[in-house]
């Protein structure tokens, strides 16, 4: 009896040795396999992957099926890009084919204005100028958007005053403001925030001119700035058409238009720009609004 427990005993424990070992060993593999995996995916995302690199004979079934989803997905990563490389090369061209056109256009209209005086013929030429400008903002909205997303103008933040940016947007916005009579108020701020300077001044600026456009004769456009922990708020407001509520979340969608709004200037570029503007300084945009007593838009700058 002593000698059955004795042999039981051993085998007991020499058969726990190599359970022991074989789940070691398991173990070892599926880090391996799972190390494989990691590396797979580490190279696809650093755009490094190579499918020649792993010999489907030495991999899993997983590891095959991981190896053929990341083949695919570098293949279209890479389709992609050429596509966004060609659709910014279009634009590009377009925009330095009709930058000679549209200048003479434009020229000979302003000569045509001078020079006649019949009425009919006058309103004709001020229609051409007006839709030849309107082809002008088209394209260089156009050109922005493309540069922007294919990040051809990387954006640079850094810490500095807010109030000379939002000052030089108002002053680019002077012009048309003056045409309608509407005053610009910008208050003052000892706020800073970090920034792309260029960039925020054609946020701001956009912002502003949408105000100018939907306000009434005579009113006035106030800019100011709100300061918190981690952003500093600058607001745009004004007194003009508002927006509904059903439409507010829309607004910053790119090329989107409200039915309110279609014999105004514009293709529905600017407020886009805005957010992707302010998204890309880890930043935001807000709007709130009242059908018919107006806006106060909102782009947040992080403070860093």
């Amino acid at each position: 009896m002593g000698k059955d427990t004795y042999r039981q005993c051993m085998e007991r424990v020499m058969f726990g040795k190599d359970e022991g070992q074989r789940n070691i060993k398991q173990r070892v593999r599926k880090a391996a396999k799972l190390n494989r995996l990691e590396t797979m995916l580490e190279e696809a995302l650093n755009g490094t992957f190579q499918e020649s690199d792993y010999d489907e004979s030495r991999l899993s079934r997983l590891e095959v099926k991981w190896k053929r989803f990341l083949t695919s997905s570098v293949s279209s990563k890479r389709r992609l890009q050429e596509e966004q490389d060609r659709v910014k090369m279009l634009v590009s061209d377009i925009s330095h084919q009709t930058k000679t056109p549209l200048a003479n256009i434009l020229l000979y209209t302003q000569l045509l204005q001078e020079k006649e005086t019949d009425p009919e013929l006058l309103s004709i030429a001020e229609n051409i100028r007006e839709q030849s400008e309107k082809l002008h903002f088209l394209i260089q909205s156009l050109v922005k958007t493309s540069r922007l997303e294919s990040e051809q103008f990387v954006l640079q933040p850094k810490k500095q005053p807010i109030l000379p940016c939002l000052q030089t947007a108002a002053a680019g916005a002077e012009e048309g403001a003056a045409k309608k009579q509407i005053k610009i108020l910008v208050e003052t701020t000892a706020a800073e925030g970090c920034f792309d300077r260029k960039w925020t001044e054609e946020a701001i600026g956009n912002l502003l001119d949408n105000s100018i456009k939907y306000s009434p004769v005579g009113s006035q456009v106030e800019v100011s700035v709100k300061d918190y922990e981690m952003f500093a708020a600058v607001c745009v407001k004004d007194t003009g058409i508002g927006i509904k509520e059903e439409e507010q979340a829309q607004v910053f969608n790119r090329f989107y238009r409200s039915s309110e709004v279609a014999e105004e200037k514009g293709v529905g570029i600017g407020l886009y720009l805005v957010r992707e503007i302010a998204r890309r300084q880890n930043g935001y945009v807000k709007v709130k609004s009242e059908y018919g007593k107006g806006s106060a838009f909102f782009f947040y700058i992080y403070k860093g």
